[in-house]
């Protein structure tokens, strides 16, 4: 069964990149969602956090896991910032479906409180709308894997993944 959630985490080819990698996770598509304007871009985000939509099957991964990987692999006591990026756009979200999502998504930020030392501040909302970003910011790091930014802020994200979830690796 196909399910999906959106997540923001920073820049979303950081993230975009790590879920890509996640056995069960079927297609990830780099976005924008969790503003008010419609038509956000790359260049006028208009409120809205870069985000990525993780389609996957349900029978191979759970949502809990999924967000175990997101919290894990992001700092998600940040507002508004991961490293060197900084802005509303960049901040920790997930936006869920339904209740269930909903659920879930709180049960999992408190269960992953224990991981670090600052108070996680990922907002949790229901998804209004996806805006799609534009195709030049799709599949990102498997087009640019020796961009500097790539190899200093998903390179250690990717290995951080890799860690922790090595049984989940595609």
């Amino acid at each position: 069964m196909s399910k999906s959630i959106v997540l923001g985490g920073g820049c979303f080819w950081c993230i975009e990149a790590v879920f890509q990698r996640v056995k069960g996770v079927e297609s990830v598509v780099s976005g924008y969602a969790g503003g008010d304007s419609p038509d956000p871009t790359y260049y006028d985000h208009a409120n809205h956090a870069e985000v990525i939509k993780v389609s996957y099957d349900a029978a191979v991964i759970d949502l809990e896991t999924i967000l175990e990987i997101f919290f894990h692999v992001h700092n998600p006591t940040t507002l508004n910032r991961q490293g060197n990026d900084v802005g509303t756009q960049y901040r920790s979200i997930v936006l869920y479906g339904d209740d269930n999502e909903k659920q879930v998504a709180e049960s999992v930020k408190i269960q992953s409180q224990s991981d670090w030392d600052e108070p996680i501040v990922t907002e949790i909302k229901r998804l209004v709308t996806f805006y799609e970003t534009e195709d030049n910011h799709q599949d990102y790091y498997n087009q640019n894997p020796a961009n500097p930014y790539c190899q200093v802020v998903i390179d250690p994200k990717l290995q951080k993944f890799n860690q922790k979830f090595k049984t989940l690796q595609k």
